[in-house]
């Protein structure tokens, strides 16, 4: 295939298994006979045979991607070096091809910053926050287009959710509020790269787009899995606050274990608005995330480590979190001052009655008032517990809507999953020591394998 002559080409394939190197070798030729075959030419009679062209990548990746990503995927492997001598009629070489598919899908952090420079439409080594903002949003709504065109919603239905453009537009500026310039409002490479390293979102983000635009199966690394699994929702009647961009970006800040599947508890929407009702549905059911809207349409919550339990003192631990949804997104942790983690209370005289995290008593970080309606966010200039500032649009709020989603197994389940569990999971010990003596698992390999949640 003309690969011989390429030391990088031949470097980057070792990245794959001997099984992966034939699919990845074929891309090419895939994407070419796709192209010719939607054009009038023909199968094979195309005028650039040695390249790939973006009508090529449109043919295959046009359900799943705007044309705005996929010039800017085109851009990037045009941008590669494959080390030996390219065609003069310009296009993507196949050993582009390959070297793109492999530091995308399998490459360090170092070697996807000059592409996402090449797809910023950066010029002279630098580019600009505008940029970068315009390459994620197209990022970004092209993950959600090929994660509903491939059917990967997992139970989510995004006819029923939130302004799904604006998240896109939110996590995009999210995203880019991470990087660090160099100097004079701009990133050179080293800057994307070291924001590469500490923002896992865009490299997955990436992984995703390629592998299923392009059609790349491997086994051995299979799409990142952006969405938790959705449980039992009543679509018909809902319409959340969540949006498909919300739920990439919330999902990996909840702690492993938490993070699939998602239960609607409470919505306003469908259960009315009833402190009691929410209480009942949310008490004894395992960690929550809280959203809440209020009337000038700011959106925020907080995730919960542990079940809610109606008592007078702080409960939870340091995992609990505050964050804000609109008109930004972010997340704001646990800062070390107090232990004022979560609190809910109800029908008592000598304690606030309502919900609240972080902060103390008249000053939460985010407080829904027994009274249902009304709330506040006391947190000038910072909350103590979180650090999160005033995430309300007025600091005395009105209601607009509230959600509450169990995240993780309900806890019913949770201890049917401990209780099946061996002497041999609970404790690693006796595994290893038994492995040390030449005892055979035997029940090791009789065990269903364990579903993958998310």
């Amino acid at each position: 295939m003309g690969n011989a002559e390429s030391a990088v080409v031949q470097n980057r394939l070792v990245r794959f298994r001997p099984e992966e190197r034939p699919d990845i070798e074929s891309v090419f030729d895939r994407l070419h006979s796709a192209g010719a075959a939607g054009s009038s030419l023909g199968a094979g009679k195309s005028p650039a045979g040695e390249t790939l062209m973006i009508d090529m990548l449109k043919a295959t990746m046009g359900k799943m991607a705007p044309e705005s990503m996929i010039k800017r995927v085109f851009e990037g492997m045009c941008s590669v070096d494959p080390g030996v001598k390219l065609p003069p009629c310009g296009g993507v070489s196949r050993e582009q091809l390959i070297i793109f598919l492999a530091d995308t899908l399998r490459g360090t952090a170092e070697e996807r910053a000059p592409l996402v420079m090449a797809m910023a439409q950066g010029t002279k080594g630098t580019t600009t926050p505008d940029q970068i903002r315009g390459f994620l949003e197209d990022l970004i709504a092209a993950v959600v287009q090929t994660i509903t065109h491939r059917g990967r919603l997992r139970g989510w239905v995004p006819d029923r959710m939130g302004d799904g453009a604006q998240g896109v537009r939110l996590l995009a500026e999210q995203l880019s509020s991470e990087l660090k310039p160099s100097g004079q409002n701009t990133y050179d490479v080293a800057c994307l790269e070291e924001w590469l390293l500490r923002v896992s979102g865009v490299a997955e983000f990436l992984e995703l787009l390629v592998g299923e635009g392009l059609q790349v199966g491997l086994t051995s690394h299979p799409s990142p899995t952006l969405l938790p699994q959705c449980r039992d929702a009543p679509w018909s009647e809902l319409h959340c606050l969540l949006d498909i961009p919300l739920l990439m970006f919330l999902t990996p800040q909840l702690p492993t274990g938490y993070r699939a599947p998602w239960r609607l508890l409470f919505s306003t929407h469908v259960h009315g608005e009833s402190f009691t009702r929410l209480v009942g549905n949310c008490k004894s059911r395992g960690p929550t995330v809280l959203l809440v809207k209020d009337t000038k349409g700011h959106i925020f919550g907080g995730f919960a480590s542990h079940s809610w339990e109606v008592k007078p003192q702080f409960q939870g631990d340091s995992r609990c979190f505050l964050f804000s949804v609109s008109p930004s997104m972010c997340v704001f942790t646990y800062t070390g001052y107090n232990q004022h983690y979560m609190y809910l209370n109800q029908g008592q005289q000598t304690m606030p009655n309502g919900l609240g995290m972080g902060g103390q008593h008249g000053y939460f970080g985010l407080w829904l008032d027994s009274d249902f309606g009304r709330g506040h966010s006391r947190a000038r200039p910072r909350c103590t517990t979180y650090g999160s500032p005033q995430l309300s649009g007025d600091e005395d709020f009105t209601l607009d809507t509230v959600e509450v989603w169990g995240v993780g197994l309900p806890p019913q389940e949770q201890d049917q999953d401990e209780n099946k569990k061996s002497v041999l999971d609970l404790d690693p010990e006796v595994k290893a020591i038994l492995e040390m003596t030449g005892k055979t698992l035997h029940s090791q390999g009789l065990r269903e394998p364990e579903e993958d949640e998310g």
